[in-house]
């Protein structure tokens, strides 16, 4: 049983959905012997400081407004068994937020097969809606 480091398209699929961070994000993958969920470890540099506070806040209250039912927020020591089968897009670890200056640190879990598999439902459902 090994952690292996490898590559990841994640970041050049983001700058792709938002223009303005094209070239702006790296990062690798860890591949890990575990059958199902993923944890990204983002770090950031803001144009000004942060506390993690504000950051947890801000987080939250897109929880449960405009992106309630795709971004999580969850207080919890949890580990990745407990977010199978979760269907939101992406669970915020607000217990595991950092900040030194301009720097914030965060993580979030997702289950990468079921959340997935929600978000084109989803997609389909949209189309359909549209008429497209």
């Amino acid at each position: 049983l090994s952690i292996i480091p490898t590559t990841t398209g994640a970041a050049a699929a983001i700058g792709k959905v938002i223009p303005e961070i094209q070239g702006k994000m790296n990062g690798i993958a860890m591949r890990v012997p575990t059958p199902d969920v993923s944890v990204v470890d983002l770090v950031v540099e803001l144009e000004k400081t942060v506390d993690a506070k504000t950051i947890n806040e801000t987080i939250k209250e897109y929880s449960e407004g405009e992106l309630k039912g795709i971004l999580g927020y969850e207080t919890e020591d949890l580990v990745s068994m407990d977010f199978v089968g979760d269907s939101r897009s992406s669970i915020f670890a607000a217990n595991h937020t950092m900040c030194i200056d301009n720097m914030a640190k965060t993580l979030a879990w997702y289950d990468n097969e079921w959340g997935y598999a929600c978000r084109v439902l989803d997609l389909v459902n949209y189309v359909i809606k549209k008429g497209l």
